[in-house]
């Protein structure tokens, strides 16, 4: 009993990875609705029971109009993407979806940009130290 409890995270991994790799293929390939248009799934959390999915999406354009209308367009198809999704998958419980815009990629590279800016603001200081040692030697 203690090796199968041990098992079920990784089982549950294995399955959120797969659901991931099945909603891409169904979102890209039969969801027709105009207002989701090219998105990258980035995460799919399960809850241990399986009855909820959290799926975590990211837009190359992150405008918050395009977000809302994405969201609003994966919220109404989440019903028909769970009946496709039932039929590529053979589990006992087919999680709920609840899709949640991942901010994550907009953070990491505003952090990048300020990151830049402050190297670039101590560059030439560090250059004209450097020049002023030159000059004493």
């Amino acid at each position: 009993m203690a090796k199968h409890s041990k098992s079920i995270p990784q089982r549950g991994q294995r399955v959120a990875d797969q659901i991931q790799r099945d909603l891409s293929e169904l979102i890209s390939f039969e969801l027709k609705d105009p207002r989701v248009g090219m998105i990258t799934l980035t995460e799919v959390q399960l809850t241990p029971d399986y009855a909820h999915a959290k799926v975590y999406f990211t837009l190359l354009k992150d405008s918050p109009e395009a977000v809302r209308d994405t969201l609003a367009g994966l919220n109404k198809a989440s019903g028909f993407l769970r009946n496709l999704l039932g039929k590529r998958l053979h589990i006992h419980t087919l999680p709920q979806l609840h899709f949640i815009h991942d901010t994550s990629t907009m953070r990491g590279m505003a952090m990048s940009a300020l990151i830049d800016q402050a190297m670039a603001t101590t560059r030439p200081a560090e250059e004209a130290n450097a020049d002023e040692d030159a000059d004493s030697e």
